[in-house]
């Protein structure tokens, strides 16, 4: 989800309208209900945020720090006008790109993508057995081959990767994909899209690794002996990680 902060509705209900016509959720704030929020929401939720665009307010060179306080999205000023002072103040505030408006969303999704790349590039993958996701946006490696996936099931098994050993509910995956906001959507949709997933890794893999327990939610399975060198998992000792 991505996250815009701008004291004027017009600019935040803007781009949350270009941003849905790509396919990608989005949520406006003023900047004090935004600060509220981050002080307030949940972690699981905090990570469902890719990116927050600061654009015309007051506070706007603490929401950067207020960001790292909680989460490692990247954080993208908007500009109105070039200012060399201006741009080096947001810099050293904590932001990780500056850009002047107009600007294209298709080209703040490639700035997100670019900065998460590079965020990530310490972590270069998340593991769990025979699954290996990319923080990045590739595509997973699954059973040692690239496994090409809709865009939603990626970002599920994403999350259920990198929340190993905890079990996660419907609610806190659909705000992951679809964002907190997304009232227009029903999240059973989750389960469609986790039913799709699971017969793609059941085919590649010859297990279902997903556990789903009612009430209780979803988590991944994994072998109890693991290669370090490849990480494949014998099928047939699967645990539950706990």
């Amino acid at each position: 989800m991505i996250v815009i902060v701008d004291e004027r509705e017009s600019v935040t209900a803007g781009y949350t309208s270009w941003f849905s016509r790509e396919g990608v959720s989005a949520a406006g704030f003023c900047p004090g209900e935004f600060g509220n929020w981050v002080k307030a929401v949940a972690d699981p939720d905090m990570r469902a945020i890719e990116a927050v665009l600061v654009g015309d307010c007051v506070e706007r060179h603490g929401i950067a720090r207020l960001v790292r306080g909680r989460s490692r999205a990247a954080v993208i000023a908007l500009n109105d006008s070039k200012s060399l002072e201006e741009t080096l103040e947001l810099f050293a505030s904590g932001v990780d790109d500056v850009v002047r408006k107009p600007i294209h969303v298709r080209e703040i999704l490639a700035r997100i993508k670019a900065i998460r790349a590079r965020a990530h590039a310490q972590d270069e993958c998340l593991s769990v057995g025979e699954i290996r996701v990319f923080p990045d946006g590739r595509d997973p490696i699954v059973g040692g081959e690239v496994m090409s996936l809709p865009r939603r099931e990626r970002r599920i098994l994403e999350y259920l990767v990198s929340n190993k050993g905890c079990r996660v509910n419907k609610t806190q995956i659909f705000n992951y994909v679809y964002g907190l906001f997304s009232e227009d959507i029903d999240e059973n949709v989750v389960e469609s899209h986790i039913s799709k997933l699971r017969k793609r890794l059941r085919h590649r893999l010859g297990h279902d690794p997903i556990e789903s327990q009612r009430y209780l939610g979803y988590r991944l399975l994994y072998g109890q002996s693991v290669n370090g060198a490849s990480g494949t998992v014998p099928a047939s000792r699967k645990l539950e990680m706990v």
